[in-house]
């Protein structure tokens, strides 16, 4: 089992986990992970990355604290206002509700999203630390 370590030091915001899942993972390829929730869901399958060639893998996520706080109500508001923005692309109602729900503190957080999303891929373990 592969390991992989998370600097939550370095993420401020949505782009910043990008970056550091694209250091982590995207080493040696000629592209980047965009920044999206089904980008992160492909890597986790594998086939691609640092990935490819491990069928299990253990990520360490260290100052997940700070990094729950940096992708936390705020910066998933902003994430879901940009959506709404682009009108004709998302499914403006969709986003709505989800917007409405971070507000009234029953909806997800990007941080709460992204943890959803590894907890679909159970050949990776997360270790929050």
């Amino acid at each position: 089992m592969a390991d992989y370590v998370i600097e939550g030091s370095r993420i401020g915001g949505i782009p910043d986990l990008y970056a550091e899942l694209n250091r982590l993972f995207m080493t040696g390829e000629d592209w980047q992970l965009g920044a999206s929730l089904d980008a992160l869901d492909d890597l986790l399958h594998g086939g691609y990355g640092a990935l490819a060639e491990d069928h299990s893998a253990r990520v360490v996520w260290r100052d997940s604290a700070r990094s729950r706080q940096a992708l936390g109500v705020a910066e998933t508001e902003r994430w879901l206002r940009e959506k709404l923005a682009q009108p004709g692309t998302f499914q403006s109602d969709t986003i709505q509700r989800q917007l409405d729900d971070l507000r009234a503190g029953t909806g997800l957080t990007y941080f709460e999203r992204v943890l959803d999303v590894f907890a679909d891929h159970p050949q990776v373990t997360l270790d929050l630390r």
